[in-house]
């Protein structure tokens, strides 16, 4: 099976793919400022060979770049790097947020845009790609027998929530996003109650958190054709009309 390089650094490298110089130096002098690296780009074909050479921890890409499909570029991304992966882009229309999360993306800004609130994303989606702190007060043992301990069975699904990987009954990997592995420990973690869209917003963004509550029901959707035997008819995620989803597999922790 493919393996994903990971991209996760201790120090933050940003790579901000846009052909506007006038934008890329705007970001990588405030990004700068916050303590992260960046390299810029000015076309999406750049991007494969820095992720070669020195994979940034996250991608700011441009949709409307001359000449290139952006969305292929996002998705070929997502199919060889774990990275985070923050669509930046003027298409604004509903359409195309939702084919940008359906490809892989991790969140989707629209220009113009909030240097605060874009920040508080790109913190948010490295957040859920880091690998979690070990609690040095709860032995691991312990941790095994709670549902938010490091590894919860259900179906023929393994979830290692420190390795940050999910794998089937025969060992293999199955790539999650940070915005699925998000909401999958979420959905894990509350087996047998339904639990509503805001709640799952809150859960996998916390703060940062915005109105575009579909990003839930995408990722769900993406979810269902990793994990189910026939995404089209779940038995694993089910909707609950009016009330969100809730995740009925039995699940046992360790």
């Amino acid at each position: 099976m493919k393996l994903l390089r990971s991209c996760v650094t201790s120090a933050p490298h940003i790579a901000i793919v846009d052909d506007e110089i006038d934008i890329t130096q705007l970001l990588a002098n405030y990004l700068a400022g916050h303590g992260f690296r960046t390299t810029q780009l000015h076309s999406g074909r750049a991007v494969f060979p820095l992720m070669a050479s020195d994979a940034p921890a996250l991608v700011l890409l441009d949709l409307g770049l001359p000449g290139e499909d952006g969305f292929a570029i996002a998705r070929q991304l997502r199919e060889h790097w774990r990275c985070g992966l923050v669509i930046l882009t003027g298409r604004g229309d509903t359409v195309d947020k939702v084919v940008g999360l359906e490809v892989g993306a991790d969140d989707y800004v629209t220009k113009p845009f909030d240097l605060r609130e874009l920040l508080a994303r790109i913190k948010a989606v490295l957040r859920r790609i880091a690998p979690p702190e070990p609690s040095p007060d709860v032995p691991h043992a312990a941790r095994a027998n709670d549902l938010r301990g490091d590894t919860l069975r259900f179906d023929r699904w393994v979830l290692d929530t420190a390795a940050r990987s999910l794998t089937d009954a025969h060992g293999r990997e199955a790539p999650l996003t940070g915005g699925e592995f998000a909401l999958l420990v979420a959905f894990a973690s509350h087996p047998g109650r339904v639990l509503s869209r805001d709640f799952l917003l809150e859960l996998t963004r916390g703060r940062d958190a915005g109105p575009f509550d579909r990003t839930i029901d995408v990722l769900v959707g993406r979810l269902r054709r990793k994990l189910e035997a026939d995404a089209d008819d779940p038995q694993l995620i089910k909707s609950v009309r009016g009330a969100g989803y809730i995740f009925v597999a039995p699940v046992k922790a360790g």
